[in-house]
């Protein structure tokens, strides 16, 4: 008799379980779910047809943001005032990619946006997506890179002819910063460890710096384990043995080159979200490197992956605080990824941006 008592109370949560099928996520302050303006750079080469493609996922969800749409090339001099205003006004912005010329002394349009705004540090989630063959499973990273300072400073000039020195600045407030967001990133999303990639055993005072402004952050987090690694050390454990790692936290350079190892690993630079935020702002956009930017044979066939952009504008909107809009593209995104219908030639399909665009329209909930 006394067990059948203990079971009822068991019995009906399980019930319960059965028929709710919504969970309450957030209580949303009263105007919170007012529209937010959203600046939305379309960029160079296939970034107008990726953010097209997230345009009209947007407007099918009706999800609450709108865009304030700028034309931005990589060849201009520097980003347009009126659009650093909007940035700062709205205080999000999502981006397709923009070239960088090479050499010539011109400046790329991604640093000044990173230094004129303080978007401090770069995060980029790696991970396999179910249904997509990789050469390692169980990958879950998330690198998280300054983005400020170190060889990316542009501080260089030519000594004398045939000379040149480019200076590589690390400063200890930029350090804690970025070791304290990668703490408080893993300590928010449950995450186990932090690695710290560096190569202290040669620049001992810049990388030694780094690494010490880490040590120190690291005590105060005393519930998630640090460890540290040598840069190439860590590109070696990265291809053989990827599931080791978790949240990683580099100086510039080193983030640049390991998330896109990363993101070669779990599937591709096409299926990585990222986005660079600071204290104020956060500009959105694919997580690693497209490479394929200035490719002009997909432009013209119409057939660039919109994945990464669309798993990007799904953590814009957790960033906002709209985790039911966030939730359902993302799980949009995965199911078509799962199937394996629709895919473009980079997950070895033959599809067009369009025609996997509309199949994770058809997929929303």
């Amino acid at each position: 008799m006394a067990t059948t008592r203990r079971s009822l109370p068991l019995l009906r949560t399980l019930i319960a379980g059965k028929t709710q099928t919504r969970t309450v996520t957030y209580m949303p302050r009263p105007g919170d779910g007012a529209p937010r303006p959203v600046t939305l750079i379309p960029g160079d080469g296939i970034g107008p047809l990726v953010t097209n493609a997230l345009e009209q996922v947007m407007e099918v969800m009706h999800a609450p943001v709108y865009f304030e749409k700028y034309d931005v090339h990589g060849d201009m001099k520097r980003v347009p005032q009126e659009v650093l205003d909007s940035i700062k006004k709205n205080k999000v912005c999502l981006k397709g990619g923009l070239r960088t010329p090479m050499g010539g002394g011109v400046s790329s349009l991604n640093m000044q946006l990173r230094k004129e705004l303080d978007l401090y540090a770069s995060l980029v989630n790696c991970c396999n997506l179910p249904g997509l063959p990789t050469r390692h499973e169980n990958v879950d990273i998330v690198v998280i890179r300054e983005n400020t300072e170190g060889e990316y400073s542009g501080l260089e000039h030519e000594v004398v002819p045939g000379v040149v020195e480019s200076l590589k600045v690390i400063t200890k407030f930029c350090s804690e910063r970025i070791a304290k967001y990668a703490f408080e990133y893993a300590y928010l999303n449950n995450r186990k460890k932090v690695t710290a990639v560096h190569k202290a055993n040669i620049m001992k005072l810049a990388d030694g710096l780094f690494l010490e402004s880490c040590r120190e952050v690291a005590t105060k987090y005393p519930s998630i384990k640090y460890n540290e690694i040598i840069v190439d050390n860590c590109c070696m454990q990265l291809v053989s043995k990827p599931e080791q790692f978790d949240v990683m936290v580099t100086p510039n350079l080193y983030g640049n080159l390991v998330a896109n190892t990363a993101a070669g690993i779990a599937g591709g630079t096409g299926v990585m979200p990222g986005g660079n935020v600071g204290a104020e702002y956060a500009v959105f956009e694919q997580g690693a490197s497209a490479g394929n930017v200035g490719k002009e044979k997909i432009v013209e066939q119409k057939t660039a992956n919109p994945v990464a952009l669309l798993l990007s504008s799904a953590m814009m909107l957790r960033h906002l605080q709209f985790p039911s809009f966030a939730d359902r593209l993302e799980s949009a995104v995965k199911r078509v990824i799962s199937e394996g219908q629709y895919r473009t030639k980079d997950l070895g399909g033959q599809s067009s941006t369009q025609e996997v665009v509309d199949a994770v329209i058809a997929k929303l909930d």
